[in-house]
């Protein structure tokens, strides 16, 4: 998905979900420049970290937060500082999954 197709879509999004995709698009890459851009679902404002364990690692952080199994659910901007802890907490994964390899 290109960087355009990802623009175009947040801009057809509603007020907050508009405000909130930017934002939390905006932190991601600052944190991460580098990463690969993508929607997928397209289902109001999640975080899905495509990992079945990252969610439950960082349980005590995400208490109140709405969540399922493979998302984090929210309605109003994630702290910084947890978007790390998600970020970090699934390259960690990744690394040592390649690492096996």
């Amino acid at each position: 998905m290109s960087k355009l197709e990802i623009d175009q879509y947040i801009a057809q999004q509603r007020e907050p979900e508009k405000t909130l995709l930017k934002n939390m698009r905006k932190m991601i890459l600052e944190i991460e420049p580098e990463l690969k851009q993508g929607i997928t679902y397209g289902t109001g404002c999640s975080f899905y970290p495509f990992s079945g364990s990252v969610l439950a690692a960082l349980n005590k952080d995400l208490v109140i937060y709405k969540q399922t199994k493979s998302a984090l659910h929210f309605d109003s901007p994630l702290p910084k500082t947890l978007v790390r802890k998600l970020m970090n907490q699934r390259m960690v994964q990744i690394m040592i999954k390649r690492k096996g390899k």
